[in-house]
């Protein structure tokens, strides 16, 4: 073969790897998406597209309304209280409510982004939040924060108790942050690499 020929080929090679790094995410997400909005129309039996989806937005929104008057106050209090005599219920429900009450609840707790330095002689240092800033609780005096560190590419993480010498706030968006840290530091936004 001539060297011509392999430029080329190499060339139309990276054209097409780069293309595939280019649209398999957005296939991808788009995948997910149709097949979550067609499994939500699959359940009617009348079938206009995005049926589903404007269901699932309205009850959702009748719940959050019907959830935030005075009247339904107590029962969902009576429907929490139910729920935390049923051992294994108790423990997914209230985990799943407080993580999402963390990110989206008015008491959101991933709010304040940190950096902590984790192994000083080596100066390794971990991307977390401060999840709660008094520890007496359990016993541990001032000088001292809880800093959750997700993991990245998994639904877990870490917790750290950290002396608060150790750990210097971020000053940049939560979800950047987030972002950053789930990405394994792949995804970072434009301003911050500029």
């Amino acid at each position: 073969m001539s060297s011509k020929f392999k430029r080329i080929s190499a060339k139309l090679f990276s054209y097409f790897v780069k293309g595939l790094l280019l649209l398999a995410p957005v296939y991808i997400t788009g995948y997910i998406i149709f097949n979550l909005l067609d499994s939500l129309d699959s359940h009617f039996y009348f079938y206009f597209r995005g049926t589903g989806l404007a269901l699932m937005v309205a009850i959702i929104m009748i719940v959050g309304f019907l959830g935030s008057t005075f009247i339904s106050v107590p029962v969902v209090q009576i429907f929490e209280d139910g729920l935390a005599r049923l051992p294994l219920v108790r423990l997914i429900y209230f985990s799943l409510k407080d993580l999402v009450e963390a990110f989206v609840g008015d008491k959101k707790k991933f709010n304040q982004p940190v950096k902590i330095l984790f192994n000083k002689e080596n100066g390794i240092q971990k991307l977390g939040f401060i999840t709660q800033s008094d520890l007496q609780f359990l016993d541990i005096p001032e000088g001292s924060v809880m800093v959750y560190c997700p993991h990245s590419y998994a639904f877990s993480g870490e917790m750290f108790i950290v002396p608060t010498s150790s750990v210097t706030l971020l000053h940049l968006p939560t979800s950047d942050v987030m972002k950053m840290i789930i990405s394994g530091g792949v995804s970072l936004s434009q301003e911050n690499k500029n």
